[in-house]
This record gives C-alpha cells, sequence and structure tokens, in this order.
C-alpha cells in the first residue's frame, strides 16, 4: 500500500511535521519530559497527516529489563481499541446478510439468558456493542481479569444473567467488556471463523495491517515487542503480559504505529481500500460512527463540544468548530493506549504507551491535536503532571491510613475467632472464593476460578477485613466486610475497594459471597 512506501521513507528521512503547528523537534522533547513526568518506560508515536505520514517514533525503551529502544514498530497491545474491529466485522456479516444489528440475540445464541427475562427477550446485537445493558461499570470482568482464570465462553453467556443491573435497560452508558466478549461470539456463530480468524484474514490482511496479530499468543516473533510496566508501591516495575484469550473481541489485537495509521487512513478513505476495494458498505460504514448512547458533555467542556456519546465500537464528539472526532482508549495492565481521528481534517494520531497511566496519551494527543485545530499552547504536560502528582498523592494517602489502621487493630479483643470466618465463600458467577487460618501466617484468600487472585487477609475491625494481594501490581486492595448471624459466625461477605485508583475491572463490588462450608 502507498502507506507502507511513505512510512519507509519515513525512516529514511526521518519525521517532518507537514503543514502541522508543532515542529517535530518540540514534539520530540514532549514526549521526553511526558516519559520522565508520568514514569512511563517507553511510547510510539505517529501521525497521519492530509495522505501522509508526517510522524512516527518511538522514545524511551520498550522493557526495563533489556533495555532495548521502543520505534515505531514496536508492537503493543492496543486493548479496547480492538472493540472497533470487532464491530467493523459484525458490520461486514450485515452487510453480507447473516445478521442485523438489531437482531435479538438469543436468534444467534439461544442459551444467552441476563437477570430480567423482557431484557433477555429484547436485547439486540446493537446492545452488545453500545455499552447501554444497564449493569454496572465493569461487570463481571473478574471473569477474565486478570489472566489466569479458567472462565470461557460458555461461562460468560451462562453467568452474565446473575450480574444484577444498576439502571434500566439502555437508560444510561457504563463500559462493558463481557457483552463484546458475546458479540464476538456472535460473530463466530454467523460468520464461521473464530473472532481471531476473521480479524486477520478478512480485515487487517486485507487492509495491509502486515505486523498486527489478532491475540498476543498469536505473535510469533516476540523481537520487537513491549513488556508491560506499572506503579507498585511507589515504583514503576515491570509485569508479566496480562490479558485473557477469552476477551480478544474487547481488546485482544497487537499491534504497532505504522499499522494503526494504516487501520486510520483506511477508515478515513470510507472503507475503501488503496486499490479502490470497499471492505464495507456505504450505509454499514456511515452506522459504524453514528451516536448510539450518548453520554454527558459539562460545561468549560476543553474542546467546546457540543455533544459525545459512544457509537459501535467507538466513542464519537464533535471538536472546536465542529469537526467531528472519533476515536477510542484502550488499557491492559501494564500498558494504555489511544486512537484519534479527526476525518474531516484528514488527521490521525497514535499513541501506544508501555505503563498504564492515561495522563501520558492524553498529554500527547491533545497537544497534537490542539496543534491542528488553532489551540494556543495550554501546557498538558503542566495540567496532566499535576493532576497525577495529586491522584498518586490522594491514593496513597487513602492506602496508608488504611494499613495504619490494620497495624493497630492487631492487638483489638473484638475481632472474629478464625473457626468464625474461615471457609468457602460462594459467589453465583464467580465461584469460590477460600478463606484460610494458620496460627503462625495469619489469614489468607483465594479464589478458585481465578488462580492469581491470593493473598493476605488482615483484619481491620469486628466485621471488616482487607485483602491484600501477592500481586502489588494490580493496586487493587479491597475491604472484605463479613455479616454475622446470633452465633458470631460469618453467613456472607461483601468486597469494597480501597483506593479509587482500582481498575473498575476489578468489580470486587459486584460479588455477593455466601459462606458455603
Amino acid at each position: 500500500m502507498l502507506l507502507k512506501r511513505l512510512f519507509t521513507a519515513v525512516l529514511i528521512i526521518s519525521a517532518f511535521l507537514v503543514n502541522a503547528q508543532i515542529e517535530e523537534e518540540q514534539l520530540d522533547n514532549l514526549i521526553k519530559e511526558t516519559l520522565t513526568t508520568f514514569d512511563v518506560p517507553g511510547i510510539s508515536v505517529g501521525i497521519y497527516k492530509d495522505g501522509e505520514i508526517v510522524y512516527a517514533k518511538g522514545h524511551g525503551v520498550r522493557s526495563l529489563t533489556n533495555k532495548k529502544d521502543m520505534n515505531a514498530e514496536t508492537l503493543v497491545g492496543v486493548a479496547s481499541n480492538s472493540k472497533g474491529f470487532t464491530c467493523f466485522a459484525l458490520a461486514m456479516m450485515v452487510d453480507a446478510g447473516k445478521m442485523n444489528w438489531d437482531d435479538k440475540v438469543r436468534q444467534h445464541i439461544p442459551e444467552f439468558q441476563l437477570h430480567d427475562s423482557w431484557v433477555t427477550e429484547n436485547f439486540t446485537v446493537r446492545d452488545l456493542v453500545t455499552h447501554r445493558s444497564g449493569m454496572g461499570l465493569g461487570a463481571g470482568d473478574l471473569m477474565f481479569f486478570p489472566e489466569g482464570s479458567d472462565f470461557t465462553i460458555d461461562d460468560v453467556i451462562k453467568n452474565v444473567k446473575y450480574l444484577e443491573p444498576e439502571t434500566s435497560f439502555r437508560s444510561k452508558f457504563a463500559y462493558n467488556n463481557n457483552m463484546f466478549i458475546i458479540a464476538g461470539e456472535v460473530l463466530k456463530r454467523v460468520s464461521g471463523l473464530t473472532w481471531e480468524e476473521f480479524m486477520e484474514a478478512k480485515i487487517m490482511k486485507p487492509v495491509g495491517m502486515t505486523s498486527s496479530k489478532a491475540a498476543y499468543n498469536r505473535v510469533t516473533d516476540k523481537s520487537n515487542i513491549i513488556d508491560a510496566h506499572t506503579m507498585a508501591d511507589g515504583k514503576v516495575i515491570q509485569i508479566p503480559h496480562d490479558w485473557s484469550e477469552l476477551a480478544n473481541p474487547a481488546g485482544g489485537i497487537m499491534s504497532n504505529v505504522p499499522d494503526m495509521l494504516t487501520w486510520a487512513e483506511f477508515l478515513m478513505n470510507d472503507a475503501v481500500k488503496n486499490d479502490g476495494e470497499r471492505l464495507l458498505s456505504e450505509i454499514q460504514f456511515h452506522e459504524l460512527w453514528q451516536l448510539q448512547t450518548p453520554l454527558k458533555v459539562y460545561p468549560g467542556d476543553w474542546y467546546d463540544s457540543n455533544f459525545k456519546g459512544y457509537g459501535l465500537g467507538w466513542f464519537v464528539a464533535d471538536v472546536k468548530g465542529g469537526y467531528k472526532q472519533v476515536y477510542h482508549t484502550g488499557g491492559l495492565l501494564g500498558t494504555v493506549t489511544q486512537f484519534t481521528m479527526i476525518p474531516d481534517l484528514d488527521l490521525a494520531i497514535v499513541v501506544l504507551t508501555n505503563q498504564m497511566n492515561g495522563s501520558a496519551f492524553n498529554t500527547i494527543t491533545n497537544t497534537i491535536k490542539d496543534s491542528y485545530l488553532g489551540y494556543d499552547n495550554r501546557n498538558w504536560i503542566e495540567k496532566y503532571g499535576k493532576r497525577n502528582a495529586d491522584y498518586i498523592k490522594y491514593n496513597d494517602s487513602i492506602k496508608a491510613e488504611v494499613y495504619s489502621k490494620v497495624e493497630k487493630a492487631q492487638k483489638l479483643k473484638s475481632l472474629p475467632k478464625p473457626e468464625h470466618i474461615v471457609g468457602t465463600y460462594t459467589d453465583d458467577w464467580f465461584g469460590d472464593v477460600i478463606i484460610s487460618h494458620d496460627a503462625k501466617k495469619g489469614y489468607t484468600i483465594k479464589s478458585e476460578r481465578s488462580s492469581r487472585l491470593f493473598g493476605e487477609l488482615l483484619p481491620l475491625n469486628a466485621t471488616t477485613f482487607v485483602a491484600k494481594w501477592n500481586n502489588r501490581s494490580y493496586d487493587a486492595d479491597v475491604y472484605v466486610q463479613f455479616a454475622f448471624n446470633e452465633n458470631e459466625e460469618a453467613v456472607s461477605a461483601t468486597m469494597k475497594y480501597i483506593a479509587p485508583i482500582t481498575d473498575f475491572s476489578f468489580d470486587f463490588h459486584d460479588l455477593e459471597l455466601q459462606k458455603t462450608e
């Protein structure tokens, strides 16, 4: 493709920003400062403008272990930026006459069932991919997050009926990965291909995304791939890649700057390849970027937006002067990414990182975007830098206070006896959680179905303990609140995060644990 040849030229002559308001050296310096400000080991950035790649570079290192340079071709998990691919594939099936957006899900997955019988019968494929199920933020994500659970697609389909809604059906936006996992199963049943096979054969290869793979485990050459990193107990550390294959339709794709810019060029060319072949009808492509679920626009919006919302696998909004912006972000344990297109300006911006700090990609994307939209320098690195530092300090203070109370709680005489709380606690969709006690080592807590969720259980007061997970990179310690019967024996337990920095996919708050043994 033309874009690939242009990319080669960019590598030879270095990146030069054509018709842009921000100079290459300025952007280089901004990215380097972003690495330092937000403790990110590596970032790769790409800009496509008016038919050309005008910037494509990596900065920093792809791994704190091997210290190899991050470059534009370094593979990164784009996470939820995969959702746009899932919806593109479903739209292709609509074109093929194999389904419609407003088909009832049960037409393709008869065993599909939600908590409410009326919602079950009326839930459509469109509802699967527009975050309006009525369930809470991240409901059921513990079935695939973190990696290491034994849940299958059949389990997800079976278990979503246990997830109680927080709002009425189609009334409110609440991000939901499990509905996208089920959408991937719809694709498999109507196309006859697995989601991964469809992505690579029907989209990536025809579009020209030569380096991308539909899943981490499908990357055979890992010589230029990031390691994941996160902040753990005040220090950035490298962590293992963490994404369950089960959740690939929600966030599994591995890609890099040139391939994501190839994807952007293709999309902004109305889903027509450079050779003139159309992969999606004009009607269906238009449908993908139509607002389906509205989101609030607050006074003083930074980009003077009048509307925001979610389309089919994409966020959509208007930005300064009424330009339509189509965008998404993505986050895995240890990496976050951002993909932004303003088609009317023929502009696309890709930011890929190997540390889970969204302030970094926002700083870079907003600075680049501002230069093309004509905003004055708004010093995003200072804004986000201060906000990020304050947020970390706030969360650290909460955790410090809690663990100070935990230390003091060891002397309390009102703590329950071990025999009153040890045992098996069962949740309808998450399965068994085992609480054990050793006279020397104290209490432990572990999930039977999610093998990496285990840790200490530390007393806080007479009814509440703190689960301190052994994997400190999760930053997801929780309160465990017990309910007792008249004999002072625990009969049930609920969980709640300690600090708001906890990723919403650690949806412990949705568990209703009943003591069964």
